[in-house]
């Protein structure tokens, strides 16, 4: 693939342009308005600047990086991309739209696909032009670091589109994760339950913030506490996506643990807004509770 369009210049939108551009491809770059677009490559740029700095990659390198990324204010340009990426908030109506307008732009042999991290492939997939060339693609935050994104094909994603889908993630240098079209798929059907629950102890008085990111860091050997990554994803997101799985299964185990659900009522949701578990508006995170 040679040219792909992504529609969303928030954190996962600007980090899926900066990988993608990085590997040589051209990429469009798309929000509500060209402003917030431009806004979203002066995101990628900082980011370059910061690995130029860190000795990562080259100056030159990081020029033509950013020579790659094409802010674009609507959905004409898109018309010959071979692939569109949607990279919205987790919101389905938001997410529905965005479908139906590039859906009217997307090439003959062109992909569509949803960066969405739980809401179901083959639903969202009837407001795509062609269902068989519609899958999810998932890619995990920061995405320049992450090694991993999950291919999920909807019911009626061709294995042709999944081929094509499953080498272009290759091709990023990432490992792929194949999963069916199910509930959260395979990482956040894993990992949202857990959160959720560290937010239930917390809730229930049964440890302190800091105990309960320390048991999970030595004590399940991971690299950071719930809470703490809890607060990295935004608290808005794990809610947005425990309900996804609540709603679509009706399983009371994905019941919202109500502090969660206070916290991104009260706006505290987490790293992007200096608030959530911890606070962070100053030079060590400190927790909120």
């Amino acid at each position: 693939m040679r040219k792909i369009a992504v529609i969303g210049a928030g954190q996962m939108g600007t980090g899926i342009a900066q990988t993608v551009a990085a590997q040589g491809m051209q990429v469009l770059l798309a929000d509500i308005d060209l402003a917030t677009a431009e806004a979203g490559k002066s995101k990628i740029e900082k980011a370059a600047g910061k690995l130029v700095g860190r000795g990562k990659i080259e100056v030159d390198a990081a020029e033509a990086l950013l020579s790659k990324v094409v802010p674009i204010g609507d959905y004409a340009p898109m018309a010959d991309a071979e692939l569109i990426i949607e990279a919205a908030t987790e919101k389905e109506p938001i997410k529905q739209s965005i479908f139906e307008n590039a859906g009217k732009v997307l090439g003959k042999d062109a992909i569509m696909a949803s960066n969405t991290s739980s809401i179901p492939i083959t639903r969202m997939a009837n407001h795509s032009p062609d269902p068989e060339r519609f899958i999810g693609l998932h890619f995990f935050n920061p995405v320049p670091v992450m090694g991993l994104i999950e291919v999920i094909p909807g019911l009626a994603t061709s294995k042709e589109t999944t081929d094509r889908v499953t080498a272009f993630a290759e091709g990023l240098g990432k490992e792929v994760v194949l999963s069916q079209d199910e509930p959260g798929f395979v990482v956040n059907r894993i990992l949202l339950p857990m959160i959720n629950e560290a937010v239930f102890v917390l809730g229930q008085s049964t440890a302190g913030i800091e105990d309960i990111d320390k048991g999970c860091r030595l004590g399940l050997n991971h690299p950071m506490g719930p809470l703490q990554l809890a607060d990295f994803v935004g608290l808005d997101t794990c809610l947005d996506i425990i309900n996804v799985l609540y709603r679509t299964t009706r399983d009371t185990k994905y019941r919202p643990a109500p502090l969660l659900v206070k916290y991104v009522e009260a706006g505290w949701l987490g790293r992007k807004t200096d608030r959530g578990f911890y606070d962070y508006s100053g030079d060590v995170p400190v927790p909120t509770r």
